[in-house]
Formats: structure tokens, sequence, C-alpha cells
């Protein structure tokens, strides 16, 4: 029995994939330097104590994220979905804006600039700056220039908010099972339980908690009325739908 001939044509089938040589080109770029940066850190640092850092976490996901669209935007696929990308964004932004706001400024109650421990020099300050400022704004170049606007939603930030958590509670569970004076044994110093107490951790907990999920709002908001890229591949004169039964 012949099967009977579906009444539609995929989308692709009247429009060929639209690539984006430009886009995969710059998002390589971006995974390139998150990788370069977090290879030189294992290299000259112990490799689980450079893994239990948030800045390393967030720019793993980076490469790993960036490299998947890379190959997406270079064959002219669908994009990753937006959950994925958008939180991609506000974990390598979290990662970018507590650095210079707060690790590496002399003016805040947490700053690490006098930590002896911290000095940077050779390929650490490479690794810092890619870590640290180029992949963030690499990644805030690629939302604004190279992506759909309209994409984000407020429900997505909920579920973003689940990897600072984690992040939380595995920092904490680290120190606790790490021997007293240990090196580096609470990751950064609002959550230093030794110079806080549990009490100060919480409420620096909840205050960057709150700075967090205000952040992933602005960017689900600025999404929304930011410009639309320059359109790119032929003009069809009319928008496909995908059909379905």
């Amino acid at each position: 029995m012949i099967a009977p001939t579906p009444w539609y044509a995929p989308t692709e089938a009247v429009v060929p994939p639209v690539r984006r040589p430009v886009a995969g080109v710059f998002r390589a770029l971006v995974a390139l330097a998150a990788i370069t940066g977090i290879a030189i850190d294992l290299y000259v640092g112990s490799p689980l104590r450079v893994l239990s850092y948030f800045t390393i976490q967030s720019n793993v996901l980076v490469a790993v994220v960036f490299a998947l669209s890379a190959r997406q935007a270079w064959q002219g696929r669908r994009p990753l979905p937006p959950v994925v990308t958008g939180g991609t964004l506000l974990f390598i932004s979290i990662t970018g804006l507590v650095y210079h706001l707060v690790l590496a400024n002399d003016a805040s109650s947490f700053s690490m600039t006098g930590d002896a421990a911290t000095a940077l020099s050779g390929w650490r300050t490479l690794s810092n700056d890619l870590l640290h400022t180029v992949t963030p704004i690499g990644a805030v170049l690629n939302w604004l220039l190279l992506t759909a606007p309209g994409t984000l939603q407020l429900r997505h930030a909920a579920r973003w908010m689940l990897y600072p958590l984690a992040y939380l509670v595995f920092a904490l569970l680290r120190g606790a099972l790490m021997a007293p004076g240990s090196t580096a044994r609470y990751t950064y110093p609002f959550l230093d339980v030794d110079a806080h107490g549990y009490p100060g951790v919480l409420a620096n907990a909840v205050f960057f908690g709150l700075a967090f999920y205000a952040l992933a709002a602005l960017l689900v908001g600025l999404d929304r009325i930011r410009p639309a890229p320059p359109p790119r591949g032929p003009k069809t004169g009319f928008r496909l739908r995908a059909l379905v039964r």
C-alpha cells in the first residue's frame, strides 16, 4: 500500500537554510577565548580547585553553548533554545559584573585585589582577562548584534536562578568538608563562613540572589525593546510558518 503524500511541505523545502558565517565565526572566537582561559587556569593551577569557581563553570558553559551556536549558524540550522542561550548570557554577565564591580574593586568590602594569593602575572593575567572581560563582552555583543530580539521570557528567570542556588550549596558544602585553614576553602570572599558566619553568608547570598534576578529581568526587558539586527539571507516577500498536522 502506498502511503499518502503529505499535503504540506516543510519550510526548509521551500526556503533553503540561510547560513550565517559572520555569526558562526564570531561565536567560535568567543568559545575559543573561553577554552583558552580555562586551559591556562587548569595548566597553572590545581584542576579541582580551578573547576570549583563560578567563573570557570560559566565559561565552560560559554565554550559549549557558543561552539554549538557557531555550528548552527554556519550550517543555517535552527538556533539553540532561548532558555539556554539566555541563561548562558546571564551567567557570564554575572561573572564579568561581580568581578569588575566587587572582586576587583578596591572600594568593595569583598575586594580581592590586596590578596597576595590571587596576585596575577603572566599567563594568569591573560586567562583572567579572557574569562572575566573578553567572554562576557563577547556574549553581550552576540546577543545585541547577532540574535533576534523578543525571545527571552520572564519565566526563564526563575529557571536560571536554580544554577546560582545550586552553586551556593556546592560552595558551602565544599568549604565545610575542607580542613580549616585550607587554601581557597571558600571560593569567594562573600561566601567565607570563617569570616562572616553562616548568617552573614546567607545574607550575602540573598543580596546577590536578588541582584542576579534583577539582572535577569533586565535582560528580558531589554530583549523585548532592543532593535532587531539587519536581516540576512534571501528575501521572499512573505513569511512562512511551519505547518503541522
